[in-house]
């Protein structure tokens, strides 16, 4: 059997949706899990009403009342019959939003975003779910919160294998084509947890993992894993073989194509991927798996934007040492800080940060108490794998470098 994610991008629209079933139609439809993202920028969209729902402002019913109208424009193109259950289906799941907002007590940011985001996943899965039996595609539709065990570390949760094998073993019969969401799972408490942004991918691999799948396609709008984002960077070039180290490498500094967590259960059971386009799914597009490290072998660029760049020191101008790097991460993993890059020297100690979590203020404000800082918001981190001058000076140009770190096969800059 096989496992499939098409991403937010390929389910878009009704066009979308049929030509999915169209890539099913071209590759067979049976022994599959098919694993979909919300609809288009539907996730952004339930972030902005998660914001007004915390506000407290009076346009929260409206948002929610047009992203449940952009739904049923997809279904009014794909569904002759406004009487037909998707409709109903559909207006439940956004009723149920509307019914949380109303009964939550709960302060917690995090909590409430993933008790709401999931809601995106769970409505494009029946829509296409829905849509596929309408054109004779047999499916079953499951609910991945029933199916994949997770901690409560909301926005961010770590799988509980054991349980989450045993129950997709349990639930998934592989002859089937079977429908679910990406991103999403429950908790010991059956409230709902995410396993991060764009984290998709990594329900693909957790699937195709427990239940050792042949091999694991990633739909996307690109022709697979190309050296660099098309929309970033120029003249960029498919990548026809990567190895699972590579790829894992590329994912760790944050190539988007494929989720940093995706790789590690499939290389475990040597499962292969596939990166392929869903206008043409019969083009090869990208492999990861056992065999040559990069083919073909140029450099790999790589950009994460809009992160925070931290220099602390000693108030007493003493050496930076193992004691107070110690502190600083105790701080950084108590306050959800993702860190991207660290440089050291005996009185100082840079770093760029992520700030997903939005905490970045309330951090800096602790670190003053103990260590001069220095920060800078809204820096860029490039990151070029198998670099060459030609490729460094492409990143250098025009651009003020806060700090470089070069290694034997990887070169990074943090700018502004």
């Amino acid at each position: 059997m096989q496992v499939y994610k098409f991403g937010g991008a390929s389910v878009k629209d009704a066009k979308g949706v049929k030509n999915v079933a169209k890539v099913l139609e071209t590759t067979n439809p049976k022994q599959k899990v098919v694993v979909i993202s919300a609809m288009g920028k539907t996730t952004n969209k339930l972030e902005h009403i998660i914001s007004l729902y915390f506000e407290k402002s009076p346009q929260l019913g409206k948002a929610i009342a047009t992203l449940k109208q952009d739904h049923y424009a997809i279904l009014d193109e794909l569904f002759e019959d406004s009487s037909h259950p998707v409709y109903t289906k559909t207006n439940y799941f956004f009723d149920e939003v509307s019914i949380f907002f109303d009964r939550n007590k709960s302060p917690n940011y995090d909590f409430v975003y993933d008790q709401v985001i999931g809601f995106g996943e769970l409505i494009s899965t029946s829509i296409v779910s829905y849509y596929l039996k309408s054109v004779g595609i047999a499916n079953v539709w499951h609910d991945c919160r029933n199916l994949v065990d997770t901690d409560s570390t909301y926005r961010d949760a770590d799988i509980n294998w054991e349980n989450t094998q045993q129950k997709i073993l349990n639930h998934i019969n592989v002859d089937e084509l079977s429908i679910t969401q990406g991103f999403i799972g429950s908790d010991a408490n059956n409230f709902t947890t995410t396993l991060g942004r764009e984290g998709s991918d990594y329900t693909a691999g957790i699937f195709a993992y427990c239940l050792n799948a042949e091999n694991v396609t990633i739909w996307k709008d690109v022709p697979g894993v190309l050296n660099g984002d098309p929309n970033v960077f120029d003249n960029t070039t498919l990548l026809e073989q990567i190895s699972y180290e590579e790829a894992i490498e590329l994912a760790f500094y944050g190539a988007s194509v494929i989720h940093p967590k995706t790789l590690q259960p499939l290389q475990q059971k040597e499962i292969p991927l596939f990166v392929k386009s869903f206008y043409n799914p019969k083009d090869h597009g990208t492999k990861v798996g056992k065999g040559k490290l990069l083919n073909p072998l140029l450099p790999c660029f790589i950009v994460k934007k809009d992160l925070v760049f931290l220099s602390l020191s000693t108030l007493d101008f003493s050496f930076f040492v193992e004691e107070n790097i110690s502190e600083v991460f105790a701080l950084f993993h108590k306050h959800q800080i993702k860190v991207d890059l660290i440089q050291n020297s005996a009185i100082s100690f840079s770093v760029c940060v992520d700030n997903k979590f939005k905490n970045i203020d309330q951090l800096i404000d602790i670190l003053k108490a103990k260590f001069k800082v220095n920060h800078q918001k809204g820096v860029s981190l490039f990151t070029i794998r198998h670099y060459d001058d030609e490729a460094i000076q492409k990143i250098e140009k025009d651009k003020t470098v806060l700090l470089k770190q070069l290694h034997k096969e990887t070169i990074q800059f943090v700018t502004t």
